[in-house]
């Protein structure tokens, strides 16, 4: 008896939630296609009265030209480079110092 009167109350209780719900979605829904239609109208009456439309300047004049940041840039990719090809020159000298260790190469 008391599953029941269990599953009665709970189908009750969800039929009230759905309405309850649903009733709430169809009074907003109402109200918010009202307010868009409004909005859109008067957005569509400021397209249609508005005047030209200016253009934004061209990427060439909004690029700004930096010197120094340019020259430290570029000093510094020198540094990096000269660090590389260091590192670089000494690994060839420690290859052929092992060579040269291993296998008894004299020169």
């Amino acid at each position: 008896m008391s599953f029941l009167a269990g599953s009665v109350a709970g189908a009750v209780v969800s039929g009230g939630v759905y309405y309850g719900f649903s009733t709430l979605m169809q009074s907003r829904y109402v109200v918010v296609t009202y307010f868009h239609a409004s909005s859109l109208h008067s957005l569509s009456e400021r397209l249609s009265s508005a005047s030209t439309i200016v253009p934004p300047p061209p990427a060439s004049t909004r690029v700004v030209h930096r010197p120094f940041v340019t020259l430290v840039q570029s000093r510094w990719n020198q540094e990096v480079a000269s660090i590389f090809a260091t590192v670089a020159k000494w690994e060839q000298h420690a290859s052929e110092w092992g060579r040269k260790l291993l296998y008894g190469e004299r020169s």
